[in-house]
């Protein structure tokens, strides 16, 4: 699997999907020296054909399966609707392609799980598209916490949300399991987990809109060692996204923590405010590049079947407590 090929050539991706985060991720694969963009697949040939054009990929083709029968692409970028990511995960490894998925892959930890019993199965490795993870900020507030610089960890609070009031639009539609904790709220699951670890109880509660999926939802977790996490998420509300870390002795914050581009972390601490400025980087180009490496056999996969069955089991248990009004077990 992994070391099947020279250090310094670059892997060739292919796309499934024409969708709109694709507009994100496509400048950092063809900036990228790691990653070769070769193809896109579409549903429709005409429509493949004009998206090649317009992003300059080679090779265009109109159905989803034509592209992963194409044996010179060794992986592909899924970014379909929620609930077609795991089944198209599967069929991709099963065609031999590695496998980089948009977040989320599903709500539901089973599926997670099959999808990544297939990769297994396979040979080829499957990464869940968490791009914030791979920023230098994400990995130096991990640092400042494991460090003891707030002292021990208590609390994580965080939000993300946004206005979109468009029906039609997927992210709000119930038959695709859209919704502000599938579309936004994950982050604020994540960046939680990835601080506390797994949690062993959830609560959640949300405002249903008119088309029936969660246009605010706010949830809590509590984690081992007393750690609590508090978020809110929600797609009728204003832009905001923040992130704050707090611990016995003082507290980080993190003014853009899931888009990472203007990296910078306030470490709050005896009265005084000390920022720790990063310098910019594509956050989605690095995880491109993450999954290049681990093909390549020169690094380990960020992000795998741990931190996606963990996230699909967080997600699954704050949406049943919403419906049903009560605390969710984890463990």
């Amino acid at each position: 699997m992994m070391g099947d090929g020279a250090a310094s050539e670059p892997v060739r991706f292919g796309i499934l999907s024409t969708a709109h985060i694709n507009r994100l991720v496509i400048p950092g694969a063809h900036a990228s020296d790691k990653v070769e963009l070769v193809a896109v697949a579409s549903r429709e040939q005409t429509r493949a054909e004009e998206y090649a054009r317009t992003w300059e990929i080679e090779l265009a083709y109109g159905s989803y399966d034509a592209l992963l029968e194409d044996p010179d692409v060794e992986a592909v970028y899924i970014s379909l609707p929620n609930t077609m990511h795991c089944d198209w995960s599967i069929k991709a490894v099963e065609a031999g392609k590695h496998v980089l998925c948009e977040k989320p892959m599903s709500r539901h930890p089973a599926e997670v799980e099959g999808a990544f019993d297939a990769a297994e199965r396979a040979g080829r490795l499957l990464s869940e598209a968490f791009m914030y993870r791979h920023n230098p900020q994400t990995k130096r507030l991990a640092e400042l916490v494991s460090e003891g610089a707030i002292g021990e960890l208590r609390l994580v609070r965080s939000a993300f949300s946004y206005s979109l009031y468009d029906a039609e639009n997927i992210r709000l539609r119930t038959d695709v399991e859209g919704g502000s904790l599938m579309d936004v709220g994950c982050y604020c699951v994540s960046g939680s987990r990835l601080l506390g670890g797994e949690p062993e109880s959830v609560f959640g509660q949300a405002y249903v809109g008119a088309r029936g999926t969660d246009w605010v939802f706010a949830g809590a977790m509590r984690f081992p060692g007393d750690v609590f996490a508090q978020f809110d998420c929600g797609t009728c509300l204003p832009e905001r996204d923040e992130l704050e870390v707090v611990g016995t002795e003082g507290s980080l914050f993190l003014d853009d923590p899931w888009h990472c581009k203007e990296p910078m972390i306030e470490l709050r601490r005896d009265s005084k405010v000390e920022l720790i400025e990063l310098d910019p980087v594509d956050s989605y180009r690095l995880e491109l590049e993450n999954l290049c490496d681990a093909i390549r056999g020169e690094a380990p996969l960020l992000l795998g079947r741990e931190d996606a069955v963990g996230q699909a089991r967080t997600i699954e248990g704050l949406h049943r407590s919403a419906e049903t009004g009560e605390d969710v077990t984890l463990r």
